[in-house]
């Protein structure tokens, strides 16, 4: 029988250790984080109104006082209570406060990191100083004081609990570029209110460094905190001036210290090359498809590296343009990849021009869509001049040639050097204003050795004169989508339909089955508006929109391409949130060059 094993440790053997003992840690779960969140948004919003409401009642403004920490320590006045209340966090009854919370609303519903620490750092050691104060009785009489702590308690333990939902960053740059702007505002807008209180001072004996502590003291708040400077007393109306220069000077900091960044990335060769390669392969399935190479957009891939994003940043939206280049398959990762870089720099994600196709797929990642318009398209094989419904284009395609002009076609890996250099002088002289314009479907550059396979018409008079030109980007193997259209505004009226008739019956000269035309915003309201039976609401919103065609291209471009008799394909504004859509219009309209806007920074 065999001796039991001794149960003594051995004196060198290490020693074992007592396993310790772990407490469970309280985590907010996703929804407490955003509904925290949220909370806090909403917290600021009702602020902003209360401030604003403040200044404009005078009972209001007369009960709220100023809530920094040394009111806690002040004499009551001969006949009111100053100092023996506080407010909640940004209830100043100002201008000032009204801005930095109406701001810091804006930026907090972006989720910027910044903004969620400039709220802890200002409400925090706020909360503490009223815990402080409500141990003494002189304050802790005072219900309101008591309801001012709970709620910028609930505020900072808001903030706390969704901390994590707030991670975006904002530009490296916003630091410096605050204190310039604070300090020229500061100044600027104080001498300004200096000016203003002294012309209009109702007392004797003020100096001016009276004036200056008043104006500033007045930028606060135009409650009774700046009435404590003898030998100053300014009407109302000025008051409420000085308050909104100051207020303003102070919006112009908080934006240039939260603005998000500009996206100073773009189209990098090693890009292009990649992108050149994914239309190789699926360049036939958008129509826009040849845009992505604009080389003022930027370029995300999939993970895989079979699809791409390109998007341009104008004004913190995140402006991408038709479809995603490549496999389809690979789509989902390259839009999860383009949002994850928009929510992280507090971009807000929009898509231009989307197809159906494109759009659906944006839409199981929370993109909505709206449709803008349609794409015409022409089907080279169906296309004639025969027939009734064509006798218009028949005739004015006649009438042009009649007048002795002739259209010549080429690719622009065809043309030589000088020549092409001589087109691109004429397309900038006939160029209509001088910006270019076009972003979601035109290349933005002409003669590029790179873009060898796109086509191009130049169209001369009788006298070998050039009178207009118009070039295509390839569109697949197989077709070509309108980018560049230009003319001498001298020349026989009609001629660009004459360049696009002659395309479209030479086409197949070159291999192309079909031709994608002009985008005719809008197109569905005016040919349901105008149909029997159309209801009040849809003939209202055709009226308007011809109304509004007197000064922009609307009904007109719808009218240009409804004459070929072309296959219209929907696109669509793809938004995640309805209420960015004035912002993202307003980007829009930046980026094809309607609207110029002064930057900040030199912001785009």
């Amino acid at each position: 029988m065999p001796a039991p094993q001794s149960t003594v440790p051995s004196p060198h053997a290490p020693a074992r250790r007592t396993p310790r003992r772990e407490f469970p840690t309280i985590t907010p779960g996703p929804r407490l984080r955003a509904a925290a969140a949220s909370a806090t948004v909403w917290y600021l919003r009702l602020i902003a109104v209360l401030n604003v409401l403040a200044v404009l009642s005078l009972p209001f403004r007369e009960e709220v006082h100023e809530h920094n920490t040394s009111k806690l320590f002040n004499q009551e006045h001969p006949h009111h209570h100053v100092g023996a209340f506080f407010t909640p966090y940004l209830a100043t009854g100002g201008l000032v406060s009204a801005a930095l919370a109406i701001l810091l609303m804006l930026v907090m519903r972006r989720r910027k990191r910044a903004a969620w620490l400039t709220n802890l750092l200002l409400a925090g050691p706020l909360f503490a100083v009223y815990v402080v104060g409500l141990t003494q009785d002189r304050y802790a009489d005072h219900l309101f004081n008591w309801v001012s702590a709970a709620l910028t308690g609930l505020f900072v333990a808001a903030l706390v609990i969704g901390r994590r939902e707030f991670n975006a960053v904002g530009d490296p740059s916003n630091p410096k570029l605050a204190l310039a702007v604070g300090a020229g505002g500061l100044l600027v807008t104080g001498g300004l209110g200096t000016l203003l209180v002294h012309a209009t001072n109702t007392l004797p004996g003020a100096g001016l460094a009276d004036e200056i502590v008043y104006t500033y003291l007045r930028g606060v708040s135009v409650g009774v905190f700046a009435d404590r400077i003898e030998h100053v007393h300014a009407p109302r109306w000025t008051d409420i001036t000085v308050n909104a220069l100051l207020a303003a000077a102070f919006c112009a900091v908080v934006y240039a210290c939260f603005r998000s960044p500009r996206g100073k990335q773009l189209l990098t060769a090693d890009d292009e090359d990649r992108l050149r390669a994914l239309l190789e392969k699926h360049g036939a399935r958008d129509s826009l498809g040849y845009f992505a190479l604009r080389r003022d957009k930027a370029a995300i891939f999939s993970p895989s590296g079979k699809a791409a994003i390109t998007y341009r940043v104008v004004g913190a939206v995140s402006l991408a343009s038709g479809d995603p280049i490549g496999d389809p398959e690979a789509w989902p990762g390259a839009i999860d990849a383009w949002l994850t870089e928009a929510r992280r720099h507090a971009w807000i994600p929009a898509v231009m021009g989307a197809s159906e196709e494109a759009g659906t797929v944006y839409g199981r990642h929370g993109l909505d869509a709206l449709e803008l318009g349609d794409e015409a398209i022409v089907d080279i094989a169906d296309f004639t001049l025969e027939g009734r419904p064509m006798r218009v284009v028949r005739q004015a395609h006649n009438r042009v040639k009649r007048a002795g002009y002739s259209v010549r076609i080429r690719r622009h890996e065809d043309i030589p050097a000088e020549e092409m250099a001589h087109l691109v002088d004429r397309a900038d002289r006939w160029r209509d204003g001088a910006t270019e314009r076009g972003f979601s479907m035109a290349l933005g550059r002409l003669g590029d050795p790179a873009d060898g396979r796109c086509v191009m018409l130049e169209c001369r008079d009788g006298d070998g004169q050039p009178r207009a030109l118009l070039s295509f980007v390839p569109w697949g193997e197989h077709g070509l989508s309108l980018d560049l259209m230009r003319r001498d505004r001298d020349c026989e009226n009609g001629l660009m339909e004459y360049m696009v008739v002659e395309l479209l019956l030479r086409a197949k000269e070159l291999g192309v089955q079909r031709v994608s035309l002009n985008f005719a915003m809008f197109r569905s309201v005016f040919e349901r508006g105008a149909r029997l039976g159309a209801g009040p609401v849809l003939r209202l919103w055709r009226s308007i929109l011809t109304f509004f065609s007197r000064w922009w291209q609307i009904e007109s471009l719808y009218r240009a391409n409804a004459k070929y008799r072309p296959v219209w394909e929907p696109r669509f504004l793809l938004f995640a949130k309805s209420s960015d859509i004035p912002r993202i219009g307003l980007a829009s309209a930046r980026a094809e060059g309607f609207l110029t806007l002064p930057g900040m920074g030199g912001r785009s």
